[in-house]
């Protein structure tokens, strides 16, 4: 059996052939007048008249002195139909001669100029006047028929998998037109779109352990980013009302079906607004992405949920997080003990951890009832000790005014009404501080410069978050299927 080696070793000797003949392998030009689909879908128009396209061949297929190739562009494929003719093709410009169909292999690229016709057996094709080699492929690309499955090998060359899996390269389209409809949407509700840095001397904006590296220019070590939200805030303290950026921010933490350590996020905010409004104009948001990238609100998960996102017009159903624990556990969140909270989490089954204090196990408490709701729902009701951003509520100032899209057994977003007042906020940096000394690595460190900030005054407001994760499960893929290119470790 011919092994990969043998195949690329044939493919060399070609290349060797075509440089014989006076051919460039890798010329620097290529000429195209229409895309492939263009031929087929305005044949009528374009029937008896000269074309120029391109392509990947996908296939070759020579009958005495006429050949048959299928080549692809990013638009279809379409059929070349070669005949022999007593030209010479100038080999000085990378033509190729029929004859000289055996150097050609399938993944290779070529250019082809010709008329447009329909063979005798109906097929719309560009009859030869002219090929020219473009590139000449040194690996062949796995048949329809070999499949391209291996799941490792699907993740290590993307590449691969794209050119010989429709729906993984499709998928890839939808992830561009997910973060294109935000951007769209945003920018259709006034919001401006300012990039802010990825590099920060303080990791701020969420619980999160972050990256670190070294600036020579400086001789001093920066954070990437975990979060866009405190640089977005202190926009609002120089003027601007509403706010957003996406771009990618790493969390060095777990590596699973949910979450990439590096992954792309979005989050805007939004002055004079408050957590009501905001909740709002999630769901607005979130239906008009899902519209212009699926076109359709009615989606099953990775993780086989149902989740229909609903008709304008109709609100999500809202979860209280309080009530809801209160309600499976027996645990009043603001009057129980670290004891208490240790023996509900050993007895659902979750491990505890040595640095787990009474927030950590509340919040494990809650993800094992997260993980029945399908939703889509807000989550509410959250107490601000786990929550060291947001306002509190006016008629309970032990809850904060956040809420949690939760989505097909997660949370695919989080928002609130924004902390504005400074004093409030250090106190609240220094609690979180307070625990990052104790051993807690994904407690918030204190940023006195942006408690600084705050001292100059932000309007209230309310900020919002979301990462591709949403894009992830509406498309209904693991995180890894979800990217091009997931960090995966290397072969030493």
């Amino acid at each position: 059996m011919a092994t990969l080696k043998d195949f690329r070793d044939e493919r060399l000797r070609k290349l060797a052939e075509l440089k014989e003949l006076g051919v460039n392998p890798y010329p620097a030009n290529a000429e195209r007048t229409h895309k492939n689909l263009q031929i087929k879908d305005d044949f009528k128009a374009l029937e008896g008249t000269q074309v120029t396209v391109v392509g990947r061949i996908q296939s070759l297929r020579k009958f005495g002195k006429i050949a048959f190739v299928v080549i692809k562009d990013d638009s279809a494929q379409l059929q070349l139909f070669w005949t022999a003719s007593d030209a010479q093709p100038d080999y000085t410009n990378n033509e190729l001669a029929i004859s000289n169909i055996p150097l050609l292999d399938t993944g290779d690229f070529i250019q082809c100029h010709g008329e447009v016709i329909k063979t005798q057996t109906g097929e719309i094709s560009v009859k030869v006047a002219t090929i020219r080699m473009l590139t000449k492929a040194l690996r062949p690309l796995p048949t329809e028929q070999e499949g391209f499955t291996d799941k490792e090998e699907r993740l290590r060359r993307r590449y691969v998998d794209t050119n010989v899996n429709p729906d993984v390269y499709q998928r890839y389209i939808r992830r561009s037109k997910f973060w294109q409809a935000t951007r769209e949407y945003l920018i259709g509700q006034g919001f401006i779109e300012i990039n802010i840095p990825v590099l920060e001397s303080i990791a701020g904006g969420a619980d999160a352990n972050p990256f670190v590296t070294h600036m020579d220019a400086l001789d001093q070590d920066f954070y990437l980013r975990i979060s866009h939200e405190l640089p977005l805030k202190r926009l609002l303290v120089g003027g601007y009302e509403k706010v957003f950026d996406i771009g990618p921010r790493f969390r060095n933490e777990n590596y699973s079906d949910e979450h990439l350590p590096e992954h792309v996020a979005m989050e805007w905010y939004w002055a004079y607004a408050n957590w009501q409004m905001g909740m709002q104009l999630t769901q607005d948001m979130v239906r008009a992405i899902a519209d212009k990238t699926w076109g359709t609100r009615q989606f099953t998960l990775a993780n086989g949920m149902q989740v229909d996102l609903g008709a304008d017009g109709t609100d999500w159903p809202k979860v209280s997080f309080v009530g809801i624990i209160k309600e499976r556990y027996g645990i009043d969140v603001f009057n129980t003990s670290l004891k208490e909270v240790q023996a509900k989490v050993k007895e659902n089954g979750v491990k505890v951890e040595k640095a787990d204090n009474i927030n950590r196990c509340i919040d494990k408490l809650w993800k094992k009832i997260r993980v029945e709701l399908n939703g889509p729902a807000f989550l509410v009701d959250i107490p601000t000790f786990l929550q060291p951003l947001a306002k509190v509520q006016a008629n309970d100032p032990r809850l904060s005014e956040q809420f949690n899209l939760l989505l097909g057994g997660t949370e695919a977003c989080k928002a609130y009404s924004e902390l504005n007042d400074p004093l409030d906020q250090l106190a609240r940096f220094n609690e979180q501080q307070a625990l990052r000394d104790a051993g807690d690595d994904e407690a918030m460190m204190l940023d006195t410069d942006y408690v600084e900030a705050l001292e100059y005054g932000m309007p209230p407001a309310c900020g919002y978050g979301h990462s591709e994760r949403l894009f992830w499960m509406l498309e209904g893929v693991t995180a890894r299927e979800g990217v091009p290119f997931p960090a995966l470790r290397t072969d030493k």
